[in-house]
């Protein structure tokens, strides 16, 4: 009796059709119960697997098309030119010019990150230091470590500075140099420049401006949406027509 022979093609034809899978799926598209049939078979044909969902979805190579960050999507399902999701953290973090809190990571890849971070910290692969509370992820390398840390730490007192190595200032002479120059702005301009740095920022950037500046979280988080809506006054004027206190009407003395 002859025995039973599987053509990878079918795997490829079924996946260029529905673009990722599970085990499950391509052990039935092929007709066989038999998952390390299936991977001998994905093998040649270049395939990936993702780092969300615990590794539990596959496609190929060929079908992939990796961001400028090195990620891309299938219904939610996310997969890495760098393979796993520890491969990924650990070139994220090595890569970033100021290296990565949790919290900020986790968004950049869409999923949780703790215990991946935690791994790569105990086993040396990354580095960890506490920066205003929290822990910051840094290369291992001397050098690279030290720079983030000190662009991160820059990031952090002058939020508006996005790299530290283009400053021909020192960090302490631009932030003076910012509050300065926020000190000669009326309300609405100061609301508008606090949420235009804001946008800019992202994640987190209500926060970091309000700090920055002084300012309620509210503020800026006003001014940033007035400029996404194209909500903003001219002129001079820094309220809306019939805004503020109204005016009491003067009684003549009887």
């Amino acid at each position: 009796m002859r025995p039973t022979t599987f053509d990878p093609k079918v795997l490829r034809q079924y996946l260029l059709r529905h673009k990722i899978a599970t085990l499950p799926e391509l052990e039935h598209a092929l007709g066989t119960d038999v998952g390390l049939t299936v991977f001998r078979k994905l093998k040649p044909l270049g395939y990936l697997s993702s780092y969300s969902h615990r590794g539990g979805y596959y496609t190929l190579a060929e079908i992939a098309r990796f961001d400028a960050n090195g990620l891309w999507s299938h219904k939610a399902v996310w997969f890495s030119r760098y393979g796993t999701l520890l491969a990924t953290v650990e070139s994220f973090v090595n890569s970033s010019p100021q290296g990565f809190f949790a919290g900020d990571l986790a968004d950049a890849l869409h999923v949780e990150v703790q215990d991946a971070l935690r791994q790569l910290a105990e086993q040396g692969r990354l580095q960890r230091s506490e920066v205003y509370g929290r822990y910051l992820y840094t290369a291992v390398d001397r050098s690279t470590r030290r720079q983030q840390y000190l662009s991160r730490r820059t990031a952090q007192s002058v939020p508006v500075v996005a790299d530290i190595t283009a400053l021909e200032v020192l960090p302490e002479q631009l932030q003076a140099a910012i509050l300065l120059f926020y000190s000669l702005l009326d309300e609405q301009q100061r609301r508008l420049y606090a949420g235009l740095e804001s946008i800019k920022l992202g994640h987190g950037g209500d926060t970091l401006l309000a700090d920055f500046l002084a300012l309620d979280v509210h503020t800026v988080s006003r001014g940033r949406q007035q400029l996404l809506d194209g909500d903003v006054t001219s002129g001079g004027r820094t309220r809306r027509p019939g805004a503020g206190r109204i005016p009491t009407e003067k009684k003549r003395p009887k």
